[in-house]
This record gives structure tokens, sequence and C-alpha cells, in this order.
């Protein structure tokens, strides 16, 4: 009957619509069945606190992020001066090229000069001693007699004399010509070698500027992937720097919310402090107080010690005395954003099925009976460096 009373009762209070169903908490719900497992409340200035640590961790991380990203955009400076380097390199090779592959076709041209003038003059050795053959043939086939009549038929001697005299200098010119044409063709031998091998050297120098040309075209080309990966980088570098500085913002945002709540807090437990409190004797609990009282107590304090337990019943029970807050325990345990079960939807589960120890009954009692040990205070939490207050195991009460 308590615990229908006390479930009725809870849906009645407006103040409900936060509870979560049994269902959708057990998706999510850390095992609280064992009691050393249920964890205390997180209070607004431990959430400033952690707010502080994620934002200054958010900070560092962006100052990280921010030297990544100039040492990125360092290399990438550097590699783009170095891709123009090798751009111009790759020109200056190209240059290269050209002027050898000019030279190399003049070479060409050169050589297939060279050649037909050497088939011009083997030609002309070819005539010329073909010539000399024709008029040794024909000085042979002549009789004798017609050589000694010719000179015998002479006028004087003077004719003789010119007779041989010519005959001589037939012979002479055609050995002459057959020695100049012979010399001639070996010259032009000569300046062929001499050109074939200068363009064996031109070509070995076309094939040096092409593998040069090969070698800076992939240091191009790998310089340009590089700066493309580091373009993508920086561009995530940047995207990550925006996130940070967006939940840097966040986090200050909330931080100023969390401060003017905890003032507010502050606020509200010193003028608890100083407003009218009613005498114990003056508060009406209703049916099914007790059994909620116990099952808050077993969420937030189930893994401490009894006093402990005690000093949360004795919070609750402090809000209930005092003009600041819901005049009653219903009304006090579900004030919005005031206990994390409550929004968590542990305290009905809790409630459903009953999970309160023997502990927390006897702590319920003694707060409802107007019990304190820990005198008028209305908050509690874990411990923070710099806050103040009465510690009762894991928790200080303020």
């Amino acid at each position: 009957m308590m615990k229908g009373w006390v479930v009725d009762k809870v849906k009645a209070c407006k103040k409900t619509a936060l509870i979560l169903t049994i269902t959708l908490f057990a998706k999510s719900f850390v095992p609280a069945f064992d009691v050393m497992e249920v964890h205390a409340t997180s209070s607004t200035q431990q959430q400033i606190q952690e707010e502080e640590n994620e934002k200054a961790e958010l900070e560092n991380r962006l100052d990280e992020t921010q030297n990544q990203l100039d040492g990125l955009k360092g290399e990438s400076s550097s590699l783009k001066k170095e891709l123009a380097d090798l751009k111009e390199q790759l020109n200056q090779v190209a240059g290269r090229l050209e002027e050898l592959e000019r030279q190399i076709a003049e070479k060409e041209q050169e050589i297939l000069d060279t050649q037909a003038a050497l088939e011009e003059a083997k030609e002309t050795e070819s005539w010329q001693f073909e010539c000399m053959v024709a008029r040794a043939r024909t000085m042979y086939e002549m009789r004798e007699d017609n050589h000694i009549n010719a000179l015998l038929g002479a006028g004087n001697f003077s004719e003789v004399l010119n007779a041989a005299d010519y005959y001589s200098r037939i012979a002479k010119y055609d050995q002459e010509k057959m020695e100049e044409y012979q010399e001639n063709k070996r010259l032009i031998e000569d300046h062929e070698a001499k050109l074939q091998a200068e363009y064996a050297e031109l070509e070995n120098l076309k094939t040096q500027a092409e593998a040069e040309k090969s070698k800076v075209s992939g240091l191009i080309s790998r310089t340009s992937n590089s700066i493309s990966q580091y373009a993508d980088q920086i561009s995530e570098a940047e995207r990550q720097a925006l996130a940070y500085e967006q939940e840097i913002k966040e986090k200050e945002e909330n931080l100023e919310a969390l401060r003017k709540q905890y003032e507010e807090e502050l606020a509200r437990s010193r003028a608890a402090a100083n407003a009218a409190w009613r005498d114990i004797s003056e508060v009406s609990f209703d049916e099914g107080d007790r059994y909620l009282l116990a099952n808050l107590i077993y969420c937030e304090a189930g893994g401490e010690p009894y006093d402990g337990k005690v000093a949360v019943g004795s919070v609750v029970i402090n809000r209930v005395l005092s003009s600041q807050y819901p005049d009653s325990v219903l009304g006090v345990i579900y004030q919005n954003k005031q206990f994390s079960p409550v929004a968590s939807g542990r305290l009905d589960l809790a409630l459903s099925v009953g999970r309160a120890t023997a502990d927390c009954y006897r702590a319920a009692d003694e707060a409802m009976s107007g019990i304190t040990n820990v005198g008028n205070c209305v908050y509690f939490r874990t411990p923070i460096e710099g806050l103040e207050g009465i510690q009762i195991g894991g928790h200080i009460f303020y």
C-alpha cells in the first residue's frame, strides 16, 4: 500500500515531468543493484570544475592544433618554393633538350650532306680512274711505229720534245687528279667520322637530358602530391581548430551559466540559513514520505557510511523546514534540477522495486524526527578543492 501511494503521489505531482520510464532507463542504467555502485550527486560546482577542466583540455588541444597547423603551413610553403625551383629546373632542362634536338637535327643534315659529298667524290674518283684506264688502253693499242712515226714525222726537234712532253703531262695530270680525288675522299670520310662522333655525343647528351627531365618531372609530381596532402591536412587541422574554438565557446557559455547557477545556489543557501525555519513539530509528513526519502537516500548515499545516509536525509528535511524551498518531502525531492537520481530516472527505478535498505529507512526516520548531523546545510556534493563545509564520507555538506 505504501509503495502504491508513493507512486500515485508522484504521478500527481507536475514536477515529475522529467521521470523516465523504467524500460528506457534500463537501456542506459549502470547496474544499481549493488549498493556500492550507487554514485553521489554531481553538484553545480563540480560541473563548473569539470567544464573548466574540459575547457582547459580543449584549449591545450587547440594550441597543439595551431602549432601543428603552423608547422603544416611552413612545410607547405617550403614545398611550394621547392616546386617553383623544380619547375624552373624543368624549364631549363626542356630548353637544353630543345637546343640539343636542334643541334642533332643540324648534325643529321650535315652528315647527310657529307655523305652526299662522299658519294660524289667516290663517283668522281671512279670516273677519273675510268678516264685514265681509257687513255692508257688507247695509248697501249696504238702501234709502236706510230709513236715512232709521230716523233720522226715532227718537223724539228722542238716538235719531238713537245710531243713527248704532251704524253708526259697527260700521265702526270691523270696521276695528280687521282691523288687529289683520293685525298678529297679521305678528308670527306674523316669529316663524316667526326660528324658521327659528334652526333653520338649529342645523342648521349639528349639521353642524359631526357633522364634529368624525367627525374625532375617525377620530383614535381611527388612534390605536388605532397603539397596536396599538406593542403588536406591543413584543411583538416583548420576544421579541427574551428571545432575546438566552437567547443571552447560553448564551454565558456556553459561555464557562465553554471557560475550564475552556482552563485544562485550559494545565495539560496545563505538565504536559507537566514530565512525563517519551521520546527520539525510543525511538519506533517504524508503517507509514503518515509518510503520516498529512504529510496532517495539509497540512490544518493547507498554506498556511504550510515552518518552519510543521515546527512543526505537531513538536507532534504532542512529544505522542507526552510521557507526557501517547497514545504513537503515530495516537493523538495522533485523540485526541478535538484537531485540527479530524479532526472536520470534512477529514483523511479528504486521506488518501483523498493531498493532502500534497512539503514536507509533508519536514516530517513532520524532525519524526519528532526535529527541532523549537518546543521542547516541544504546542499551536498563530492569534495572539490576550495569548497568548505562538513565532510562526511564522500560528500561535502554546505
